[in-house]
């Protein structure tokens, strides 16, 4: 794998902005940017032999800043959401900033911050240190985050974080992917397969009810692939909630261990995405709320639609540390949080 870089602009701080390119031996090739240790395109051969950009994002940084979608970001230190913005803590309750039009905490600030880069080897290296008491959580926690690119056309992020203080984190790539390319349309088409049997579910201002619900009989059953456009309308109270799929799909097998989460293929262009993780659960997304946004465009002028790319952001549980029965998001001193996910994309035989 080869590692390039050149400037991506600069921030209204008149921070400097890099973007690296990671490229393998058969063309396919990912630009990182060291703000919010962004994916801002990752392109990939499709059923033609064509290079396809599978990543939805912005052309400028400027963009970055003011966009509300977390396009390919790092979230935290918190991803996902923490219902009031409160939560216990060895006795003590802790308040977090509310930074969202929901009653909840969302996603936290890592997107929006600059990381330190450096090229090790085959491998881009992020690293940010989050101070005590950034929006509220206790704790400096010293974060690393790794990209590879493989030759077998695999996309993998490896994190890893200490704290010097007990605190809440759950991290995650906010990543869209349309596997269709930049051409603007919904993932409709898009053919998923989920390795899940049960979803968490939401109560109306979107926190966690600390329900687990089997997936069976409704439409987040994903254990047989078929296209989303198939039930994403479907009348189910949780679909209409959220306009969508937006929903935290626990993935069947031993957390901690590298798992199958699913699978996505668009017939358009034969690319076929398998992805892999060591978390509990993915957060499926189907960009309900992106013609929304405040930035003007995606990249190449394209104005991206509601349901114009899909997530599967590996987590922990939404507001786990309001709900003892989920899986622990609680780091310690002398701990070392870690995480591996990994997206592997081939062209689909079917």
């Amino acid at each position: 794998m080869n590692i390039v870089s050149k400037a991506f602009g600069k921030t209204k701080s008149d921070e400097d902005v890099t973007a690296f390119t990671l490229t393998n031996h058969n063309g396919a090739k990912a630009t990182i940017l060291d703000f919010g240790a962004t994916i801002q395109s990752l392109f990939v051969p499709d059923k033609n032999g064509n290079m396809v950009d599978v990543i939805l994002g912005y052309d400028d940084i400027s963009y970055y800043e003011i966009g509300g979608c977390f396009y390919g970001a790092i979230v935290g230190r918190y991803a996902n959401r923490i219902k009031d913005c409160l939560f216990p803590l060895d006795g003590k309750m802790v308040q977090l900033e509310k930074n969202s039009s929901e009653p909840n905490h969302v996603h936290g600030v890592f997107s929006k911050r600059m990381f330190k880069a450096s090229i090790e080897k085959d491998c881009l290296c992020l690293s940010y240190l989050s101070p005590d008491g950034e929006e509220g959580f206790s704790g400096t926690l010293r974060l690393e985050v790794r990209y590879v690119l493989t030759e077998d056309n695999a996309f993998e992020i490896s994190y890893k974080a200490t704290t010097d203080a007990p605190t809440a984190i759950n991290l995650t790539n906010h990543a869209y992917f349309n596997l269709n390319g930049q051409d603007g349309s919904t993932v409709f088409d898009h053919i998923v397969m989920l390795n899940s049997d049960a979803y968490t579910e939401y109560e109306d201002t979107f926190a966690q009810t600390g329900k687990i619900i089997p997936v069976e009989g409704t439409p987040l059953d994903f254990r047989k692939a078929h296209a989303i456009g198939e039930t994403i309308n479907e009348d189910y109270y949780q679909l209409r909630l959220c306009t969508g799929y937006d929903h935290n799909m626990i993935i069947n097998g031993t957390p901690g261990t590298l798992r199958f989460i699913g699978k996505a293929l668009s017939p358009k262009t034969g690319i076929c995405l398998e992805a892999f993780t060591t978390e509990p659960a993915i957060q499926f997304y189907t960009s309900n709320y992106v013609h929304f946004d405040p930035a003007p465009t995606g990249k190449n002028g394209i104005r991206y639609p509601k349901q114009g790319g899909l997530c599967m952001e590996a987590q922990h549980y939404p507001d786990s540390v309001n709900h003892p029965h989920f899986p622990s998001t609680i780091l310690r001193p002398g701990e070392t949080y870690t995480q591996k996910t990994i997206y592997r994309f081939s062209i689909s035989k079917e």
